[in-house]
């Protein structure tokens, strides 16, 4: 599999499998060295977040995996809403702490092995704290302070850097992609695109915000269509 990085130019070609496109991605995908909150996201050609079979799986391709992990190596912590977790399963990530995010507690449904939850962050308010421990036990727990009934997305942020992860990569749902971008949290989106339409009609972002810009700093292709761009988006 071939891979083109069109932007910036001149072009320039990697071959997915050979031995030195893992450091070459890691250089194209490396983030500034402060604190930093990246967005890594699957989309549609239609803007759907979710496939055929209502979940990302039907987006992704091998080359998307590999970047996801290239990026995922280059943070911290990675950032999930509970919601995901849920509906997907979610693995733990190999180089990253996972941290989810869940106002109730709830996280039945995750695929999380007894032996990875010490790796596992769960960032939820005070009165969630025993349906976390009931739900899903051993892994670690931070109190996010709420605003009425709701979670502050600066608080969330605030805690994980607290805890010592500046680099932070959040990787959705819908939901929490949008509150961060609402919040002007996010210094960084890095979006796939399949080519796929149709499917499963769940907007890539479901929280309505300000109109925003971005700037494209960086865009791959592959042979079978899918772009894979890094947008940087400016401070509201």
């Amino acid at each position: 599999m071939i891979l083109t990085r069109v932007h910036p130019g001149p072009p320039e070609s990697l071959e997915l499998d050979a031995a030195s496109t893992r450091d070459r991605l890691l250089d194209l995908y490396r983030p500034a060295p402060s604190p930093t909150l990246r967005l890594n996201l699957v989309a549609s050609i239609s803007g759907s977040a979710a496939g055929s079979d209502g979940t990302s799986d039907t987006l992704t391709s091998r080359v998307d995996r590999r970047i996801l992990g290239v990026i995922r190596e280059l943070s911290d912590v990675v950032l999930v809403g509970a919601a995901s977790v849920r509906a997907e399963g979610y693995q733990v990530p190999q180089r990253a702490r996972l941290a989810v995010l869940t106002a109730s507690g709830d996280l039945a449904g995750h695929r999380i092995r007894p032996d990875q939850r010490e790796s596992v962050i769960v960032l939820a308010p005070a009165e969630a704290r025993e349906r976390v421990l009931e739900s899903l036990p051993g892994a670690e727990l931070i109190i996010v302070p709420t605003t009425g009934q709701t979670i502050a997305m600066n608080n969330v942020v605030d805690a994980l850097h607290s805890a010592g992860f500046d680099s932070i990569v959040c990787e959705g749902g819908p939901s929490l992609a949008g509150q961060l971008i609402a919040a002007g949290l996010v210094d960084e989106l890095c979006l796939t695109t399949s080519p796929q339409l149709g499917g499963v009609t769940l907007p890539l972002l479901a929280t309505a915000s300000a109109s925003r810009t971005a700037t494209l700093t960086q865009l791959i292709v592959d042979e079978q269509g899918y772009l894979f761009a890094r947008w940087a988006l400016r401070a509201p």
